[in-house]
């Protein structure tokens, strides 16, 4: 399957295929290093028509997409589902080709997730309330009561990563459309076609022109949106030194900021924990290999109480290595490579300093001897942690595990939470009281008890997601993830 039989390569706008006057950029697939298409990248004017697009979208007579009805736009988005759902084998293809993703997990977090989640803000548009009449009160001036209404911010401008670019392009697409706002997506410049195909189910689906619009390019594009003055709100996935940069360009303009950056999660493993339970042993090898360690959300850090140390360490490590690495392609392939040879270099970069500052290399730690082609990284498991390592503090965005040993639930509280980040996080006991309370005890945003949602598809539908500290600002999913792209306007009048 040619992937120009996907997508033209090319931006859509207002409705429309645009080439845009950018260069021509090759799309590589990391498994192969070979070509598998090119992009007309956008320009910065481009990228200003595209917004001006939205904007008329969204204001020209109220807009035809903010003054429809939830119930119309829940039609619209259930047909913009279904064409989604009829593009499955050719998402798996990206996600294959495009994003080397390897594996069943892949597959069910990437690209099935995306089109549950393309059902649920379908269904999730016909919900929402928009009016709510506070109780009467008496006043100054006399009885009176308020209606407080919650109406699209407007247009949104929307960056998201390479790592999941199928489901959270759709992470994005969904509460911003179903809530009546107007968008602008720029996805990752290595993965433009995860996008581009869903502009493609857009048209299909009939979604107005000029309400869902693509651009494509990379540093320059991105600020353009990020600083426009038409755009009311910016949301973005990616790297904490990224989300700085939008914040700092969104401040010009003083429009509101949603953050979904990088973390360093904990997998805590108590000494009660039935650790030849598969779930958990699932969890501590997912954590840190699915989709090759390329996820803001994984459990990096191992942190296992010292009576069980060992044993869990032996089975972490023989389970790794078991993993076959290879191109995505191959149905048996269960893990892929990095996004492209910087993001492989850096990893390796990080396993020289956790060698250099004396952690003990258990398994993995190069390139796998039997590829000599594509940015692959072997699953890498390090013991003998302290959490002032590079590896135990930094992001590494690869498959690399690092276990720090910890007595009694006070260390690994202080442990887990000694982390600029707080994304997410794991907890395992037999004691559930004691899961819950070091649970609760965390500075992090999204937390498994003993394997609750360990399915790697993303967070369920109505459950709020989302960071403390650096690890972001704003919630996505639910009703808190809706609020996020509403203006909430509050009228009196009388009453009586």
């Amino acid at each position: 399957m040619a992937i120009v039989s996907l997508s033209p390569g090319v931006a859509y706008v207002n409705g429309e295929w645009d080439k845009g006057s950018g260069h021509i950029t090759t799309i590589i697939n990391p498994a192969t290093e070979l070509p598998i298409g090119e992009v007309h990248e956008s320009s910065v004017d481009d990228v200003n028509r595209a917004v001006d697009a939205a904007y008329r979208a969204f204001e020209d007579g109220r807009g035809v997409w903010p003054k429809m009805s939830p119930k119309e736009r829940s039609a619209a988005l259930h047909r913009f589902a279904d064409a989604v759902a009829a593009r499955r084998e050719d998402l798996v293809f990206l996600l294959e080709n495009e994003i080397g993703c390897a594996g069943m997990a892949g597959k069910v977090s990437q690209v099935e997730e995306a089109i549950r989640f393309a059902y649920f803000w379908a269904d999730k548009a016909a919900e929402l309330k928009f009016d709510d009449a506070l109780p009467p009160t008496v006043g100054l001036t006399g009885m009176g009561q308020a209606l407080v209404r919650k109406e699209p911010a407007g247009v949104v401008g929307a960056i998201t990563p390479f790592n999941y670019p199928i489901l959270l392009n759709m992470w994005k697409i969904g509460p911003i459309l179903a809530t009546g706002n107007t968008m602008v997506l720029k996805p990752s410049p290595y993965t433009p076609f995860s996008a581009l195909i869903l502009a493609d189910a857009a048209a299909e689906a009939g979604i107005p022109p000029g309400v869902f619009n693509v651009v494509t390019g990379g540093i320059e594009e991105a600020r353009a949106l990020t600083e426009h003055p038409q755009v009311a709100v910016m949301s973005f996935t990616g790297s904490n030194t990224v989300g700085r940069e939008v914040m700092r360009q969104a401040a010009g303009t003083l429009k509101r900021v949603v953050l979904e950056l990088g973390g360093k999660s904990p997998n805590i493993v108590f000494a009660d924990a039935d650790i030849d339970n598969p779930m958990m042993l699932m969890s501590l090898v997912m954590g840190f290999t699915v989709h090759a360690g390329q996820g803001c959300v994984l459990q990096t850090r191992l942190l296992v109480e010292r009576p069980v140390y060992d044993a869990v360490k032996e089975r972490v490590s023989a389970a790794i290595q078991a993993i076959k690495v290879g191109d995505p392609a191959d149905p048996e392939s269960e893990m892929g490579p990095l996004i492209n040879a910087t993001q492989r270099d850096r990893v390796l970069g990080y396993i020289r300093s956790g060698l250099d500052e004396g952690a003990n290399l258990v398994a993995g730690g190069g390139r796998p001897p039997h590829l000599d082609r594509g940015f692959f990284v072997e699953p890498t498991l390090f013991s003998d942690v302290t959490n002032d390592m590079r590896i135990a503090r930094e992001e590494i965005f690869g498959p690399v595990g690092v276990m720090i040993p910890f007595e009694g639930p006070d260390e690994a509280i202080a442990i887990a939470n000694d982390t600029p980040f707080g994304l997410g996080g794991s907890v395992w006991s037999g004691d559930s009281i004691k899961a819950f309370q070091v649970a609760g005890a965390l500075r992090a945003g999204y937390i498994h008890v003993n394997g609750g949602d360990q399915s790697f598809g993303g967070p369920i539908g109505p459950a709020p997601f989302g960071g403390y500290k650096q690890s972001g600002i704003g919630r996505e999913h639910g009703a808190a993830g809706a609020d996020e792209y509403l203006e909430i306007k509050t009228m009196h009048y009388p009453v009586g």
